[in-house]
């Protein structure tokens, strides 16, 4: 018995499929287990591109045809834009809004900035702009 090139074709896309697929389920489980805003950020977004890139080469494969190929080329290069942007937001959000823990953080290299930035605002509500 002779393996041939669609057969190899088919392993492999079943195995990126597969494997993508996990990575994006351990991301959610992780969204579910972890116990911080930004654990959970960190879950959500580093397993799930990753995930979604190995899946959508699978599905790239199993279809095997170029035509999709730009379909799912723009639909990874979408998450990989979007998820550190929106990661970004939540955990400034986060940050700013003061539901952290102080004990998970090692090292708050935003504490200095913010409270500076808080400091100018106020100086600003203080003495508004003549004009």
């Amino acid at each position: 018995m002779s393996i041939t090139f669609d057969s190899w074709l088919d392993l492999v896309a079943a195995f990126l499929l597969v494997f993508g697929t996990s990575l994006s389920a351990v991301a959610g489980l992780g969204l579910l287990r972890f116990p911080d805003v930004l654990s959970r950020m960190h879950a959500a977004t580093k397993p799930q591109v990753l995930g979604l890139l190995l899946a959508l080469a699978g599905l790239g494969l199993a279809v095997g045809s170029w035509v999709v190929v730009p379909v799912l080329l723009v639909a990874w290069l979408m998450q990989l834009i979007t998820a550190p942007v929106s990661a970004h937001m939540v955990g400034r959000a986060t940050y700013r809004s003061h539901h952290l823990n102080p004990k998970r953080i090692a090292v708050d290299d935003l504490a200095k900035v913010v409270r500076e930035q808080d400091r100018r605002e106020a100086e600003k509500d203080r003495n508004p702009p003549v004009g």
